[in-house]
């Protein structure tokens, strides 16, 4: 945030005021004043946020399995614990409103910064920047396991969703409840391979480009250019600000996302090997497991990104569902374009 006085301004401010203490009757003057400002400017600052909105800006940082994982958390530390899971070219800013919103109605909100975006690090040099999905569900459980979190409601969208479901197959027991943007997006690298009717191929054109090593030159050297494509193109009718794609666009500039995104898509197409430790997890995911925790899914009236039709993956889910289409021209990015409907569903899914 750019502040008229900052915490250096007063500093410095203070140094000045103690070597120019013989002169004070010339000084004070312009001291008050400016101890005045400082002031004021503490005070609009105190008081510019309720409360009960978490600051995206100083996010906490705890050891969790193979990662270092930055993460927001909000509301209050007895409340059930919600976790909220951004997707790809996205970040945690996608829940910046969705947050407070759940916060103030009692609940611990979490939102962890994937590998590979924002301040999450991994704790090696020699672990792979594996993409693979099943690696991304372990980072989640991992999470949970650091911050003593038996069982929470999960929420995501794109790579989040998919996160949240395949940790609702293989580890039901550490979910309360979830909330799926676009459905049941559990695939295989079997599945990978199958080809799809052509206007279908032509909606993974970037899944094509990231196969080749000048896709993942192009991608280092225009991230930003390229999520900036992506956003306009999965949510067309989403006229976000510059600067609210600023604020995400910093996460790509992680060292390790460019490998992990390129490793993930790579993956899916199944010319690139996962790691043996998540072999039997594939495995069983292969077998397109049913959700059977309580789930709401949801999508846009407007997604243009790559989605299947809900009544293709109703079968999915056996236990409590429902489904809710979103309308006035909501895209991909769910959570940040329409935060009111998306808290309301992970509400509505914890009563379920």
């Amino acid at each position: 945030m750019d502040m008229s006085f900052s915490t250096r301004s007063v500093d410095l401010l203070r140094r000045r005021l103690i070597g120019t203490a013989a002169m004070a009757t010339a000084t004070l003057p312009l001291a008050a004043l400016l101890a005045s400002k400082v002031q004021a400017s503490n005070a609009a600052t105190s008081t510019s946020k309720p409360q009960s909105e978490p600051s995206f800006a100083n996010p906490k940082q705890i050891r969790a399995g193979l990662l270092d994982i930055s993460y927001i958390e909000t509301g209050p530390s007895d409340g059930l614990p919600i976790l909220l899971l951004h997707g790809w070219p996205y970040d945690i800013h996608s829940f910046e409103e969705v947050a407070p919103l759940l916060a103030s109605k009692g609940y611990r909100v979490i939102i962890p910064s994937l590998r590979g975006y924002g301040g999450t690090r991994f704790v090696s040099d020699e672990v792979v920047r594996n993409g693979q999905p099943s690696a991304l569900a372990l980072d989640v459980i991992a999470l949970m396991d650091a911050l003593k979190i038996e069982k929470a409601v999960l929420a995501g969208f794109d790579w989040g969703a998919r996160t949240a479901n395949i940790i609702s197959v293989l580890w039901p027991q550490r979910v309360q409840a979830m909330v799926s943007v676009s459905g049941y997006l559990i695939g295989s690298q079997e599945a990978g391979r199958t080809p799809l009717p052509p206007k279908a191929e032509l909606a993974w054109w970037y899944q094509f480009y990231f196969a080749t090593e000048r896709g993942r030159l192009g991608y280092d050297k225009y991230r930003k250019e390229f999520a900036k494509l992506i956003w306009q193109l999965a949510s067309p009718q989403w006229k976000f600000e510059d600067a609210t794609f600023s604020r995400s666009a910093a996460s790509f500039d992680n060292p390790d996302h460019v490998a992990v995104v390129i490793h993930n898509y790579r993956w899916r197409l199944g010319i690139a090997d996962g790691e043996p430790q998540y072999a039997e997890f594939e495995r069983q995911l292969a077998a397109f497991p049913v959700v059977t925790v309580p789930t709401i899914t949801m999508e846009g009236d407007a997604n243009g990104a790559p989605h299947p039709e809900p009544p293709s993956y109703r079968n999915k889910f056996t236990g409590k569902y429902s489904h809710r289409l979103i309308r006035g021209g909501v895209g991909h990015n769910l959570p940040q374009e329409a935060p009111k409907e998306f808290a309301q569903a992970v509400l509505d899914v914890i009563q379920t």
